[in-house]
């Protein structure tokens, strides 16, 4: 299922001028990540996933749900539909409330050890006979 160009291309956008932003193809839409972390992400079923922490009060606001996984709710996001952020002004708040919520998390680390590159050329490199 692909994700919404359009938004995808107004988030761009909206976080154009930082330089620790990288997108990400994960969860059948497309999520960009800061410092490692998933801020947003537009996604193929309609509507955008935003981190939003531990706010509960968020749900009270139009075109808010409750993400939903298989049988798991998400916890620390929430979905907005398209209606939600019709506008610039209102896109560029939902990625300012996710921008927060990501600044309270540790920078996520690399989950490949440096080391890992060396040890997969090693396991690569012929084998020796031993001498007999």
């Amino acid at each position: 299922m692909a994700y919404d160009e359009q938004t995808a291309e107004r988030v761009r956008k909206a976080l154009a001028g930082r330089r620790d932003v990288a997108a990400k193809k994960m969860m059948g839409g497309l999520a960009f990540m800061v410092k490692g972390n998933m801020c947003c992400s537009v996604s193929g079923r309609g509507g955008m996933l935003i981190r939003v922490g531990a706010d509960e009060t968020v749900f009270a606001k139009p075109h808010v749900e409750r993400v939903k996984m298989g049988t798991r709710t998400m916890s620390g996001f929430v979905r907005v539909q398209p209606e939600g952020y019709a506008t610039d002004a209102a896109l560029k708040a939902w990625i300012a409330r996710g921008l927060e919520a990501v600044a309270s998390l540790p920078a996520e680390k690399s989950r490949k050890p440096a080391s890992a590159k060396a040890s997969k050329r090693s396991a690569k490199a012929p084998k020796r006979r031993a001498k007999t």
